[in-house]
């Protein structure tokens, strides 16, 4: 089992490079990334967009371009068209956000007939590490699922479970977090953490042991455990962490980065390859490892069909 995040990108270089889709280039910290990804095995660019913007940001990057690493199309709409047609193509692997917006770019990937489409829920997956828990974990969903009902908070979860495995944890415990351990009909996340705890405990979510409702300390804290008159093996062990709605994730998301100064790698996952579509404020570090965590996913998706 991967047990931290530079395991993990050493782990990627192994299967790499992945030949990764740029959708609108011309983003100074994504061609950093890959200025760094690439000459380690992990990445293989393809930059789509208009040469000129992207030879500038290229050079404010202090990237070094080859011609024939570049696609020329004009506008975000036919660079998005190219960059999906080059993954049901099988000319790409994997697809990464440039300067695009990210509406726009899952305007593509949902498209009915031409998009990346499979069928199941698409949801964001973050990996992540704090100085003072010695293993990954995970936390979903911060990014797609504004307020998802009981069936889309199943299926985020399985999505979760799916990144795990391919990390090498083959049965990660989970947390449902709401803001108290008691089902309340008045707080309707409390009321979908029970449901899901049952639906793993009849085996219609398999795969890994699920724990909820629960609030955020239980998990964290056998002395509130304790407290509470919790016990679990998710305490002080959990692996996943399922927020009920995008507002409590992207909180908790940010607030382990800039409060427990945690590092991090994110992915979507539910399309037909993973994508990489990470806000302006990440950093070509979190970059690297979220191309590293898309490939090993992957390579995991392929050996599962």
């Amino acid at each position: 089992m991967i047990q931290n995040l530079t395991e993990l990108v050493e782990r990627a270089r192994q299967l790499g490079p992945a030949r990764v889709a740029v959708v609108e280039a011309h983003d100074p910290d994504v061609l950093e990334s890959l200025a760094q990804a690439e000459p380690i095995g992990l990445a293989q660019p393809i930059l789509i967009g208009t040469p000129a913007k992207i030879e500038a940001a290229a050079k404010k990057a202090r990237y070094s371009l080859r011609p024939e690493t570049l696609i020329q199309t004009w506008g975000e709409d036919a660079s998005i068209r190219l960059a999906i047609d080059l993954v049901r193509e099988g000319k790409a692997d994997l697809l990464m956000k440039g300067k695009v917006t990210t509406a726009s770019l899952m305007r593509g990937i949902l498209d009915k007939e031409r998009g990346l489409r499979t069928g199941s829920q698409l949801s964001q997956v973050i990996v992540f590490q704090v100085s003072h828990i010695p293993r990954l974990m995970i936390m979903t969903d911060g990014a797609i699922n504004i307020a998802p009902t009981l069936a889309q908070k199943a299926e985020i979860t399985r999505n979760a479970i799916m990144v795990a495995h391919a990390l090498g944890n083959a049965e990660p415990k989970v947390v449902l977090l709401t803001a108290l351990e008691f089902v309340n009909p008045e707080m309707p996340a409390t009321v979908d953490a029970a449901a899901l705890t049952q639906m793993n405990r009849r085996g219609q979510i398999t795969g890994a042991y699920l724990e909820g409702p629960l609030a955020m300390d239980v998990p964290l804290s056998r002395f509130a455990a304790e407290r509470k008159n919790i016990q679990s093996p998710v305490v002080e062990a959990t692996d996943i962490f399922i927020a009920p709605d995008i507002e409590a994730a992207n909180i908790l998301y940010r607030a382990i980065l800039y409060f427990a100064r945690g590092e991090s790698g994110g992915i979507v996952v539910g399309a037909r390859v993973p994508l990489v579509l990470l806000s302006r404020a990440e950093t070509p570090e979190t970059k690297i490892r979220s191309i590293a965590l898309a490939l090993l996913v992957q390579h995991h998706q392929r050996r599962a069909n």
